[in-house]
């Protein structure tokens, strides 16, 4: 067992068990309602900054408490505490079920289940000692200045977590998991004549330290990717601006089809009517090589889940299929509105927050086009390597995102970094537009984090290369 074990788990000093959880849940009905549940959580997190040779800061946090949730029709109440006292967990039971006034419901008896393991691991990070941490970010930092003398500055980061959380349900779900998150980066910053450019590399998952045994993931690698772009961009030119055929790298460009496809296909958004996709459950929304799904089930990937925030066995969910439009991403309270079965995609960011639907891994699927063959299909082009900010209207589907790293592509060729590329289009449009589909499917090394209504979750994302056909490219206009 851990040391940092949630202090509500089986034989923690303050454990957790059915009958406490009836209890409460009971309280939470006892004026009504259709539905409660419960969401106690314990995290244990810890961050390392590492900058100009010296470890700059440490530092850990914990955070725990229960969230109590009462639904009545359409209306939702909600209260939590921050510790696991049975008199203030009973009043924030009280407090939520002030939503309902038409007599006490039932609580269903919970059922016994077991959860996958989509991400064991033996030994938590937050059970290692801070210098060999240390170490790891000092290697990045030596790897990354001897790498090439044009290096004036390197920074490198670590942050790990460990989250526990129980969750109890009126309609028979109790489930307790153990979520690992670790997340490692390295920047570096080349300088020329006085122009710099800076370039970064990092990743993670649900993994304890072995992530950094995989082959490409060790702290020298990292440092050596971060270096390459940093080297790379200062010879970058500006980006040409018009129309023109997009190639997007397998893996990290996956970020582009979360942001301006992705949530629009979670299902509040259509069930509220807000989403460009409401109402088009067997529509062609997308290019018939497209198959998108969020897959919860990836091995160690920082999206994935073995249970949802409220209590459900989330499993792969085909949204697109084909190009046509097979289903949202569901919780619990959409589902019922639209009639069909959960999805597992009810998350949280913490006990303070309720669930919402979101995402989890979302992937668009391969197809059966060679790489190289793509690249010489396109005789003047950009090739998408690394994604950076972006913004996506979630009604419409139109967004801007700017690249990291970019290459003109001449006569089937990757030639001239470019630099001050933005992609402008609409997703909906631009999934239409998809006209070969690589066989090289990557998922994102554990970088990414979702941000909606003012909740964050860890996710991940997934594509092979793929050329679109036209984009408008913002840059520098030419003849």
């Amino acid at each position: 067992m851990s040391r940092y074990s949630a202090p509500f788990a089986e034989g923690g000093p303050s454990a957790i068990d059915q009958a406490i959880a009836q209890k409460l849940l009971s309280i939470a009905l006892e004026r009504g309602g259709d539905y409660a549940d419960l969401f106690f959580e314990y995290s244990a997190s810890a961050s390392y900054s590492y900058d100009e040779g010296i470890l700059k800061s440490a530092g850990r946090y914990v955070t725990m408490g229960l969230g109590v949730r009462v639904r009545n029709g359409d209306a939702t109440g909600y209260a939590y505490v921050e510790d696991f006292d049975e008199a203030s967990m009973t009043r924030a039971a009280r407090t939520a079920a002030q939503i309902a006034s038409s007599g006490a419901a039932n609580v269903q008896p919970f059922r016994a289940g077991e959860l996958p393991a989509r991400y064991e691991v033996p030994n938590l990070s937050m059970d290692v000692d801070g210098p060999q941490k240390r170490e790891l970010l000092k290697r990045a930092d030596l790897a990354a200045r001897a790498e090439d003398s044009r290096i004036v500055k390197v920074s490198a980061s670590l942050s790990e977590e460990i989250r526990e959380i129980l969750i109890a349900t009126s309609t028979g779900n109790f489930a307790r998991d153990r979520q690992p998150l670790i997340r490692f980066g390295v920047s570096a910053i080349a300088e020329v004549d006085g122009k710099r450019q800076r370039g970064s590399s990092g990743g993670g998952g649900r993994f304890g330290l072995e992530y950094f045994g995989f082959e490409g993931k060790t702290p020298e690698d990292h440092a050596k990717e971060a270096v390459r772009q940093a080297i790379v961009m200062l010879d970058a030119r500006e980006a040409p601006a018009g129309e023109m055929e997009v190639v997007l790298a397998p893996g990290d460009s996956g970020i582009l089809l979360h942001e301006a496809v992705g949530h629009g296909l979670e299902a509040d958004f259509n069930r509220k009517k807000t989403s460009n996709y409401t109402d088009r459950i067997g529509q062609s929304v997308a290019s018939e090589l497209c198959t998108v799904v969020d897959d919860a089930t990836d091995t160690g990937s920082r999206g994935s889940i073995n249970v949802d925030d409220e209590g459900l066995i989330p499993t792969r969910a085909t949204l697109i299929e084909n190009g046509i439009l097979r289903g949202y991403m569901q919780d619990q309270q959409s589902s019922e509105f639209f009639g069909v079965t959960p999805t597992g995609n009810g998350r949280r960011e913490s006990f303070r927050s309720h669930p919402m639907p979101r995402m989890t891994n979302t992937l668009l699927l391969p197809g059966e086009d060679a790489p190289e063959d793509i690249l010489k299909s396109v005789k003047r082009g950009v090739y998408a390597k690394k994604f950076g900010g972006g913004q996506v209207d979630i009604s419409n589907g139109d967004f801007v995102f700017s690249l990291t790293e970019g290459y003109l592509i001449e006569d089937g060729k990757i030639t001239a970094p470019l630099k001050g590329v933005n992609l402008i289009g609409n997703g909906p449009d631009v999934m239409g537009k998809v006209c070969m589909l690589g066989s090289d499917m990557e998922t994102s090394d554990g970088i990414w984090t979702c941000g909606k209504d003012g909740q964050s979750v860890p996710v991940g994302v997934g594509c092979p290369t793929v050329k679109i056909s036209a984009v408008t490219v913002g840059g520098t206009q030419v003849g």
